[in-house]
């Protein structure tokens, strides 16, 4: 049986984001997320790896990135995601060494693992997981 949870969708938002807690090892972090359907990655801020307790030299998989972010060099990283009430979920991100990028919730595998449903007219966000 699905799971649901709806966020708001401001009408003054360029861009829809959600808050999620972030969990790796013993750390826990808040932030907003950017939900971005055209990413194929889940990407992760260096910084708030850092905030995680992740060490860079232990991520041993590298990862291409591309677009303005083809010059950054990036390691693969596990973390365990909440959003909302929802079950947590362990997604892929690829901790980027830059920090001045947004947080992204992409095709690899956020929206492997859950469906969204953008409903502009109502300002809602639905995520639903199944």
């Amino acid at each position: 049986m699905p799971s649901t949870v709806e966020f708001p969708f401001s009408d003054d938002e360029a861009l829809p984001t959600i808050p999620i807690i972030l969990s790796y090892a013993d750390s826990s972090v808040s932030a907003n997320a950017l939900l971005d359907t055209g990413s194929t990655v889940n990407l992760l801020p260096y910084d708030i790896g850092l905030q995680l307790g992740a060490i860079w030299d232990q991520q041993i998989v590298r990862l291409p990135l591309a677009g303005n972010l083809a010059r950054v060099e990036a390691r693969g990283l596990f973390v365990q995601v909440q959003i909302g009430n929802l079950e947590p979920v362990r997604l892929a991100f690829a901790w980027a060494k830059a920090s001045q990028i947004p947080l992204i919730l992409g095709q690899t595998n956020f929206f492997r693992e859950f469906d969204v449903c953008f409903q502009r007219s109502q300002c809602t966000i639905e995520i639903i997981r199944f």
